[in-house]
C-alpha cells in the first residue's frame, strides 16, 4: 500500500527477497525454522506428557501451547478473560453475523512472516486493508487546522505533504542508514545488519522520535514537523508516539511493518481459536486427533491468581477457582504489568533486573469506536464535484483516523469512526460508547457536512479503550528513551543457562516481550523462543539441521550496552 507520507521512496524489484520482521536486533529466521521439515524439535520421551503451565490464551500463548502440544508435552493454558487476547473480533448486537469489529489488532504486513505461517495453517485468508491512500482505498481525506484535501493518489495532495514525505525520507537516509539496513535485512545480511544496528544502538537509545526529526536538517520546519505527527506515514499521524524511542520507530520502518497491510477477513480472533482446535497431522506422544481443545476439555482454567516458586524449583500456580497446581516450567504470554497487580507474585520469581525491566515497560494507550451502517454509502458520488461524499480521514479533531470497511456493494458494512492512541485515546476514556459516537459525529459533520451518517447507522456503536482492560492496562509496549537495556533483558529472558539455577523455569513471551510490541508477529516470535526454553529445560534439542533462535544466540544475541 501507498502510506499517506511512505515509509521510504526506495524502490525495490520483485526479484529481490521479500521483507521480514526478523530484526534488527535478533536477526534470527523464524520462518525457516517453523518451515523446516526437521520441525522444531524433540525432547526425550521420558519428558512426554509433562504438564506446563502457559498463562495467557492470547496469540503468543496458543501459539507457545499449541507447539509445545505437538512436542509430547501437556500444555495447561490459563485464561482470565478469552482465548484471543488483543486479537479480539466481536459483532453487533442484533445486526448481520457477518458484520464485526477489530477491537485491538486489525491490520497485518506481509513482513509479518512467522505470523503468516499460522495464519496458512488454519486457512484463513486476508485482503487488503484501507490505510491511508492505498490502492484499495477509493479515497483520502486530510483534514487539518480545519482545512481539507481529497486525495486518491498521493499526488492529489498539495505540494507541502510530498515535502514533508521528501524530508522522512532524508531523515531516515542521514540519521539512520535506511536503504543500507532495509537492503541488508531483505538480504538477511546478519554480518552487515548488527553492523549497522550496533552503531546506531550506542548513538540514538537515549534519542527521542521527536528529537531525531529535530536533529535532521530535513525537518528543520516546524510546520513540516507538525504535519508529519498529524499525517503522519502508512498508518496515519504519529505525534502520539513522539516521546518514544526512535529505536522503536526504526524497528518499524526498517521491517516495512507500516506498509501493505492486510486484515483477515474472518476475524483475527479466528487464528488463536482455530490453533486452539486444530488437531496437528504430526504430533508426539498424543493420539492423532488431539488439539488443545480436547487437552482442555474444551475450556482452559481460570484466572491466575498467585504465583511462587516451590521446593525443588518448581512454579506454584494458584487459579481462580482457588485450584493450586505445581508445574517444572511455565511461559508467562500475559502482559507483564499483570505480574506487578493482578497477581500475587513471589519475588523469587525472577532476578532483581527484571522485574526493575517490567515495572519500567511504558504502555500506550488505545481507543477504538466501531458503528455498523446499512451500506457502503461512502462510494455515493457527490453530483457536484464527482467526488466519494466520504472517505478514509484523517483529521487533527478528536477522532483522527476513520475507517471505512465495506463487504461488497448495497451489504452491510462498519465505519471505525476513530481509532486513536496515548493521549488522543485518554480524552475518550471518561465517555461512554453513544457518548463518544456522538462526539465523533460531531467532528465528521464539520468534515463532511452534507452527508448524514447517522441515517445510515443500523445498530449500537462498540468500543474499547485498552487501558482501562483489567486484563491489559494498556494496548501495547513502547520503549522509552534509555529503555534499550531493559527491553533486552525481558527479551533474551528465555536463554535461562545465563540465570542462576534458582530462577529458571519460568518463561516470558508476548508481544511486550519482544522487540515490536504491537505487532502480531512479535507475539509468534516470543511464544518460539519461550517454546525452544522449555524445549531446552527438559532435555531436549533441535535438529541439528534445523538449529533454533537459543542455538544461535551467541552469534546473533542482542546489542548490549553497558551498565555503568
Amino acid at each position: 500500500m501507498t502510506s499517506t507520507v511512505p515509509t521510504t521512496a526506495v524502490q525495490h524489484s520483485d526479484a529481490q527477497p521479500p521483507i521480514t520482521m526478523f530484526g534488527p536486533d535478533f536477526p534470527y529466521p523464524y520462518d525457516d525454522f517453523l518451515a523446516h521439515p526437521a520441525g522444531l524439535g524433540q525432547i526425550p520421551a521420558t519428558e512426554h506428557g509433562a504438564e506446563v503451565a502457559v498463562i495467557g490464551g492470547g496469540l503468543s500463548g496458543i501459539v507457545a501451547a499449541y507447539e509445545l502440544m505437538k512436542l509430547g508435552l501437556k500444555p495447561v493454558v490459563y485464561e482470565a478473560d478469552q482465548i484471543g487476547g488483543r486479537l479480539r473480533t466481536v459483532g453487533f448486537e442484533g445486526c448481520d453475523g457477518e458484520l464485526s469489529a477489530e477491537m485491538g489488532a486489525m491490520r497485518f504486513p506481509p513482513s509479518s512472516t512467522a505470523l503468516q505461517h499460522y495464519i496458512d495453517l488454519v486457512g484463513l485468508t486476508t485482503a487488503p486493508f484501507p490505510n491511508p491512500l492505498a490502492p484499495s482505498t477509493p479515497s483520502t481525506v486530510v483534514d487539518l487546522k480545519g482545512e481539507s484535501h481529497y486525495a486518491e493518489t498521493i499526488d492529489d495532495l498539495p505540494q507541502v505533504y510530498r515535502d514533508v514525505m521528501d524530508a522522512w525520507n532524508a531523515c531516515l537516509e542521514e540519521g539512520a542508514d535506511f536503504s543500507d539496513m532495509n537492503q541488508a535485512m531483505r538480504e538477511r545480511d546478519v554480518p552487515r545488519i548488527r553492523e549497522i544496528w550496533a552503531r546506531l544502538v550506542e548513538k540514538l537509545d537515549n534519542q527521542t522520535f521527536y528529537g531525531f526529526l529535530c536533529d535532521s536538517e530535513a525537518f528543520k520546519s516546524f510546520r513540516h514537523r507538525e504535519i508529519f505527527g498529524q499525517v503522519g506515514f502508512g498508518t496515519g499521524g504519529w505525534d502520539t508516539d513522539f516521546p518514544n524511542s526512535i529505536l522503536e520507530i526504526l524497528r518499524v520502518v526498517y521491517s516495512e511493518a507500516d506498509d501493505h497491510h492486510r486484515g483477515i477477513v474472518e476475524g483475527s480472533q479466528q487464528l488463536p481459536l482455530r490453533l486452539w482446535e486444530r488437531e496437528p497431522r504430526k504430533i508426539v506422544h498424543w493420539p492423532l486427533g488431539t488439539s488443545l481443545s480436547s487437552l482442555h476439555d474444551g475450556t482452559p482454567r481460570p484466572a491466575v491468581t498467585r504465583l511462587d516458586r516451590t521446593a525443588g524449583n518448581r512454579i506454584t500456580v494458584t487459579d481462580a477457582s482457588g485450584d493450586i497446581r505445581t508445574y517444572r516450567a511455565a511461559i508467562f504470554t500475559a502482559q507483564s504489568w499483570m505480574l506487578l497487580s493482578k497477581i500475587a507474585c513471589d519475588d523469587a520469581l525472577f532476578p532483581i533486573d527484571h522485574w526493575t525491566a517490567m515495572e519500567r515497560t511504558h504502555y500506550m494507550e488505545s481507543s477504538k469506536l466501531f458503528v455498523p451502517v446499512d451500506r457502503p454509502f461512502w462510494l455515493d458520488k457527490d453530483e457536484t464535484t464527482g467526488r466519494d461524499v466520504m472517505s478514509m480521514t484523517l483529521t487533527d479533531r478528536m477522532t483522527r483516523g476513520t475507517y471505512l470497511l465495506d463487504n461488497g456493494p448495497d451489504k452491510p458494512a462498519v465505519i471505525c469512526l476513530s481509532y486513536t492512541w496515548c493521549d488522543d485515546s485518554l480524552k475518550w476514556l471518561p465517555l461512554s460508547a453513544n457518548e463518544r459516537m456522538e462526539v465523533m459525529l460531531k467532528s465528521l459533520g464539520e468534515i463532511y457536512p452534507n452527508v448524514d451518517i447517522r441515517s445510515h447507522i443500523i445498530g449500537n456503536p462498540v468500543t474499547v479503550s485498552w487501558e482501562n482492560e483489567p486484563y491489559f492496562m494498556g494496548a501495547f509496549k513502547a520503549n522509552l528513551p534509555g529503555h534499550y537495556r531493559y527491553q533486552r533483558r525481558l527479551f533474551t529472558h528465555f536463554m535461562q543457562d545465563r540465570l542462576p539455577e534458582d530462577k529458571r523455569g519460568i518463561f516470558l513471551a508476548g508481544d511486550d516481550i519482544s522487540w515490536t510490541a504491537g505487532w502480531a508477529e512479535g507475539a509468534v516470535q516470543t511464544a518460539l523462543n519461550a517454546v525452544w526454553g522449555v524445549m531446552n529445560h527438559f532435555g531436549g534439542a533441535t535438529d541439528p539441521s534445523n538449529p533454533g533462535p537459543g542455538d544461535r544466540y551467541d552469534e546473533i544475541a542482542p546489542v548490549e550496552l553497558p551498565e555503568d
